[in-house]
């Protein structure tokens, strides 16, 4: 009821709405509507109320309530439902359940803050509320579940231009899918799998995105290697916007890799790429090792070569930058 009062607010362009209109469009009582209109101020909306004239909507707040994503969002099915939460142990986790239970592709959740975000590799993530942008994407790609390992790069590439393009920020990636700014991370993704042998059943795209925590309010074991958007450009970022920007990067990019396959996306990684031709530290689950990242093959495998000379190919990870 809410998100139909806020979109016929909306539809007002700051102009007055009569109470008894909007009664009759939403078919409820003008109890009713004074009670949700009270809610809507307590969560940050300005809503002006005067006899003889209804209510017009003066300011929104900068928070990812659906109705705000929503409008001016030019996606054709990613975002097109939308499920916000003041707080949640993981988005990726609601995600799967709506999915496991038929959910459409596209489906995002969206947590204000996280008490048990994860990253990869099972690390915790730090989601503090109303300082960034923690959201997951339901998938349902109809692809044979060896290529999936693709959607990282995907998510990976769609997230650093939409910084750059949006945000004005030059966002790297460090493989396979890490956001970095100056060096630091400002974005992790996490994409889980539910696949039977020879068919995708959902995948989940998580993205946590550092938007607007300062430097002192990092833990101080992840201070020297996180960084936030408004650290890096010094002022406050807007997170309603940013969020639409990164759903229809998003799904450009999806697009893109269902209808050409896996090459423009890869092309385009390599571009944004900042691992490349560098010297790294590898550890994976069974043993750790030094050497130089060669290059990426077709199907988005690091290539390094170690400092005997062999040539290593890395499908899973942890890759960290060494100064050349």
């Amino acid at each position: 009821m809410k998100n139909k009062i806020i979109d016929i607010l909306k539809r007002q362009n700051g102009n007055w709405i009569s109470g008894e209109a909007l009664c009759r469009e939403l078919g409820v009582s003008r109890t009713a509507v004074w009670k949700h209109i009270r809610g809507l101020r307590e969560g940050g909306y300005d809503i002006e109320a005067r006899a003889n004239l209804g209510y017009r909507l003066l300011g929104s707040p900068d928070v990812p309530f659906p109705a705000e994503v929503a409008s001016g969002l030019s996606t054709v099915f990613t975002g097109r439902r939308i499920e916000y939460f003041r707080d949640l142990p993981s988005t990726n986790a609601e995600a799967k359940n709506l999915a496991r239970e038929g959910c459409a592709e596209g489906t995002v959740v969206i947590a204000e803050c996280q008490n048990g975000g994860r990253g990869r590799m099972g690390r915790s993530w730090f989601s503090p509320g109303n300082k960034g942008l923690w959201f997951s994407i339901v998938l349902r790609p109809p692809v044979n579940p060896v290529e999936t390992p693709q959607v990282t790069m995907v998510a990976a590439v769609a997230v650093a231009t939409a910084l750059r393009e949006h945000a004005g920020v030059p966002a790297g990636i460090k493989w396979p899918n890490d956001i970095l700014l100056e060096g630091k991370k400002v974005c992790g993704i996490l994409v889980e799998l539910n696949a039977e042998a020879d068919r995708v059943d959902f995948m989940v795209a998580g993205i946590g995105l550092n938007v607007n925590i300062s430097r002192d309010e990092f833990p101080p074991e992840i201070r020297d290697i996180a960084t936030s958007l408004q650290i890096e450009s010094g002022r406050p970022v807007s997170r309603v916007p940013l969020l639409r920007a990164l759903l229809e990067s998003f799904e450009k990019w999806y697009g893109c890799w269902l209808e050409q396959g896996f090459a423009p996306v890869l092309k385009k990684w390599r571009e944004l790429c900042i691992t490349l031709d560098c010297p790294v530290t590898v550890h994976t689950m069974k043993e750790s090792f030094s050497g130089h990242a060669l290059d990426v093959d077709d199907t988005g495998a690091l290539l390094v070569r170690t400092e005997d000379g062999a040539i290593q190919r890395l499908i899973a990870g942890e890759v960290s930058l060494r100064k050349k």
